[in-house]
């Protein structure tokens, strides 16, 4: 299975798996179900993958206790792309793990994505695949603005070089058989997908992020996420 993206490109199948069972700690609240501009959080991240012609499927990985809800609002959305919705883990490696098992044997390309990043683009999703699609990892960064210090017992233990630092966000996109290779090889829990990867020694594109792609982790991210669909609107 193959897709063709508005350049023209043929690209490989892309299965999206959405990482949507955290327990949200540092929001106090379940902030996926939150509403954002009157439509629940995930149901936004859904359909940011739903009209992205580079993806052909998606999987959604939760909490047990929200497997039913978010199976309604699948039906609710009426989201074609949606193949299953699956149980997470007790870690996000578990369950972006468990995800990948749910996706079809014909997708050849995982891109994983944050549920609390709703803003994501098809122009980000799509540039993460092509980038993958040609040598086998890539991730959405941006470039670092501020100046970063080390700090030492509360004081300044100098300056880090910005030009060497990028601002990680996802989608996350690996071939499905080096996604799985680095897995089984893993020795430990990682928070981020591509030291997964990055872990056995392969290399890891950057493709263009988007300020707009902003993950939803805290109440003012919540209150600046609205902000934003409120400026785009006027």
């Amino acid at each position: 299975m193959e897709n063709v993206c508005k350049t023209g490109r043929v690209l490989p199948a892309a299965a999206a798996v959405i990482a949507a069972a955290g327990r949200s700690a540092r929001m106090g609240f379940d902030k996926l179900m939150a509403e954002l501009g009157g439509i629940p959080v995930l149901m936004r991240t859904i359909e940011a993958f739903e009209r992205c012609e580079a993806v052909s499927e998606i999987v959604i990985v939760t909490r047990e206790a929200n497997l039913s809800l978010v199976r309604s609002m699948v039906r609710e959305g009426g989201y074609r792309k949606v193949r299953e919705v699956v149980r997470g883990g007790e870690t996000r490696q578990q369950s972006v793990y468990a995800g990948a098992m749910a996706v079809s044997p014909q997708a050849s390309l995982l891109c994983i994505h944050d549920g609390a990043r709703p803003l994501v683009s098809s122009r980000v999703i799509t540039a993460a695949i092509q980038a993958a699609a040609g040598c086998g990892a890539a991730t959405a960064a941006l470039p670092v603005k501020d100046t970063i210090k080390r700090c030492r017992d509360g004081f300044s233990a100098g300056t880090v070089p910005r030009e060497e630092l990028m601002r990680i966000q996802t989608p996350q996109v690996f071939e499905r058989s080096l996604y799985l290779r680095a897995y089984e090889a893993a020795r430990e829990e990682y928070t981020d997908d591509c030291q997964l990867i990055e872990a056995i020694g392969a290399p890891v594109a950057f493709s263009c992020g988007d300020e707009w792609n902003i993950k939803l982790t805290t109440e003012e991210d919540l209150l600046l996420a609205e902000a934003m669909l409120q400026g785009e609107s006027q």
